[in-house]
C-alpha cells in the first residue's frame, strides 16, 4: 500500500503562482509521469502478473498517445485491477478551486460560476487539494443506468428556488463531469443501454455535454477507460459502432500464460486463514489452466482467476477447520493448520458451480472435475518427484498394510501411521522435493508424503479408496 504524503499548505491562487506550479492537461500529466517512471526503472503497474510483454506495452503506448482505452477480455483476467492502477500515474496532489463542483484548476476555470469567482477574487481565489485516489471514479455499467447518472439532469429543486430553466446553475452534474481532470472507468461497458452509450459520444469526442437540449461548452478533461467482454463488444453485440469508434485503443487481456504467473496471482490475491504450501497452489493453478483448455468447459464464459483464488481460500479454511476441531492450531497440540492434498478435494466440491460446462456435458460435471484434478496432481508429482525411486515405499505396503488420511486426520496421526522403511531417508527426500526441510512442521511433512502417495496411486502402484471424508491407501 502506497503511503500518502502531507497535503500541500498552499491555499490561495497567489501562493500557487508563487510556487511555480505548472498547469498540465490530464493526458499530459499521465504521459509525463509514465515516461518519468519508465526512465527511472520504476514499475508503474504493481501487483500485475503475466502482462509484462503483452498487455502492458500496448497500454503504455495508448496512454502516451493520449487515447481513451477499452480492455477486452473474459471474466477474471484482471481488467478492473489494471484500470485501478492508472490512478498511480496521476500527480499525488493536484490543486482545485475550493468549492468547485467540477474540480476546476485555479488557472483554468470552466464553469460560469468559477469564472466569475476567479475574476472577482483574483489572487485571493481559495485553492484546495485533491489526492490522486479521489480522481479515479468507477462505475459498473448496468441496464438501469440513466443519462442523469452519467451526464446530468435539470435539478427541479434549483428551478423551484427561482432560477431560469436555461440557467446552467439549474443542472445537477452526473458522474462524468464531476470526474473532470480525472479518470472515469466504466466496467462492462456493453451493458449500458444504447441511449446511454449515445450520451457518451460528445463527452469522448467534442468533450462537451448535453443536458435536456442545453449544450454546455465545458471543456471537460477526462480520460475514459472501460472494460468489456469481447463477445458483447461488437456491432452484433450490445455496443453501438460510433462509441466503439471513439476509443483510441482496444487492448485484449488474457489469463496468465505462465504457470508461475498463475501461482503468483493466487498467492497475492487470496486471503488465507491457514498456511497453504506452494505445491498445493501449483496443483490448483494447473487445475485451473486445465479447465481453461478443456473442451467440456464453456470457454466463451472463461474460467476466472477468482476460481483459483476462492479455491486457495477454501483449502486454507479446511485446514483451519481441522486444526480447530481436532484440538489445536498452529502446532499447539493438534494439527498445525497447514493445508494438505486431501483439502483440495473439499475445495472442488464447492467450486464446481463457478464453472460453466458445455450443454452436452450435463450430468458429467463431477467426473470432469475429478479427471482434470487428477491430471493436475499427476503433473505436479512428475515435476517434483521425477527420478526419485519410490520402490521402498511401495514395497512397505505388503498387501495388508494401509494408511488413512482425510479431512479429520491430523498430520501427527498420519505420520505415526507411516510404515517403517529400510531407507528412512526416503521420507526426508520426498519432503525436500517440495521444499520441506527438517525444521518444517508436521503439517508440511505430512502434506509432502501424502502427495507422494497420491502420485503412486495415479501411477497405479497403490490402491486408493475414498469415502466419508477419509482416504485409504494400500
Amino acid at each position: 500500500m502506497r503511503t500518502v504524503s502531507t497535503r500541500p499548505e498552499i491555499s490561495t491562487l497567489a501562493e500557487l503562482r508563487a510556487s511555480g506550479h505548472r498547469m498540465r492537461s490530464l493526458r499530459e500529466e499521465i504521459r509525463e509521469n509514465l515516461l518519468a517512471a519508465l526512465a527511472a526503472g520504476v514499475d508503474p503497474w504493481p501487483g500485475l502478473h503475466g502482462f509484462d510483454t503483452t498487455v502492458i506495452p500496448q497500454l503504455e503506448r495508448a496512454l502516451i498517445a493520449g487515447h481513451d482505452v477499452v480492455l477486452l477480455g473474459e471474466r477474471g483476467q484482471g481488467k478492473t485491477r489494471l484500470l485501478r492502477t492508472l490512478s498511480g500515474l496521476l500527480d499525488e496532489w493536484t490543486p482545485v478551486i475550493a468549492g468547485s463542483e467540477l474540480n476546476e484548476h485555479p488557472y483554468g476555470p470552466i464553469t460560469a460560476e468559477s469564472i466569475t469567482r476567479a475574476a472577482t477574487e483574483g489572487d485571493r481565489l481559495p485553492v484546495a487539494w485533491r489526492h490522486r485516489s479521489e480522481r479515479y471514479v468507477e462505475k459498473l455499467s448496468t441496464p438501469d443506468t440513466s443519462v442523469a447518472d452519467l451526464i446530468g439532469d435539470v435539478d427541479p429543486m434549483r428551478v423551484a428556488e427561482g432560477r431560469r430553466l436555461g440557467d446552467p446553475e439549474t443542472i445537477h452534474y452526473g458522474l462524468v463531469p464531476r470526474a473532470n481532470r480525472g479518470i472515469v472507468a466504466l466496467n462492462e461497458l456493453p451493458d449500458l443501454a444504447e441511449r446511454i452509450q449515445v450520451a457518451l459520444l460528445n463527452v469522448m469526442e467534442e468533450r462537451d455535454i448535453q443536458v435536456r437540449g442545453y449544450v454546455l461548452r465545458l471543456p471537460l478533461d477526462v480520460l475514459v477507460v472501460a472494460s468489456a467482454n469481447p463477445e458483447d463488444y461488437t456491432n452484433r453485440g450490445r455496443i453501438i459502432t460510433p462509441l466503439k469508434d471513439r476509443f483510441g485503443a482496444e487492448i485484449r487481456t488474457h489469463y496468465p500464460l505462465e504457470l508461475a504467473d498463475e501461482i503468483a496471482v493466487i498467492r497475492q490475491e487470496a486471503h488465507l486463514t491457514a498456511e497453504v504450501p506452494d505445491v498445493l497452489l501449483e496443483i490448483l493453478a494447473r487445475f485451473t489452466r486445465a479447465l481453461r483448455s478443456s473442451s467440456a468447459v464453456n470457454q466463451s464464459s472463461g474460467v476466472s482467476a477468482r476460481f483459483a483464488i476462492a479455491g486457495a481460500e477454501t483449502i486454507a479454511a479446511a485446514a483451519r477447520h481441522r486444526a480447530t476441531v481436532r484440538g489445536g492450531g498452529d502446532g499447539d497440540g493438534g494439527d498445525d493448520a497447514v493445508a494438505r492434498l486431501v483439502d483440495i478435494e473439499a475445495a472442488v466440491d464447492v467450486l464446481g458451480g463457478k464453472i460453466e460446462f458445455e450443454s452436452g456435458e450435463e450430468g458429467r460435471e463431477d467426473e470432469i472435475l475429478e479427471h482434470l484434478l487428477r491430471t493436475a496432481t499427476a503433473q505436479a508429482v512428475r515435476e517434483h518427484f521425477a527420478g526419485l525411486d519410490m520402490g521402498p515405499l511401495v514395497d512397505a505396503f505388503d498387501g495388508h498394510r494401509t494408511i488413512t488420511t482425510g479431512e479429520r486426520v491430523t498430520a501427527e496421526e498420519f505420520l505415526a501411521e507411516l510404515p517403517e522403511l529400510e531407507d528412512p531417508g526416503l521420507y526426508d527426500e520426498i519432503a525436500s522435493r517440495v521444499g520441506v526441510n527438517g525444521t518444517s512442521s508436521a503439517g508440511h511433512r505430512a502434506g509432502a508424503i501424502e502427495l507422494a502417495l497420491e502420485g503412486l496411486f495415479l501411477a497405479r502402484e497403490l490402491s486408493k479408496e475414498s469415502g466419508d471424508g477419509q482416504t485409504v491407501y494400500g
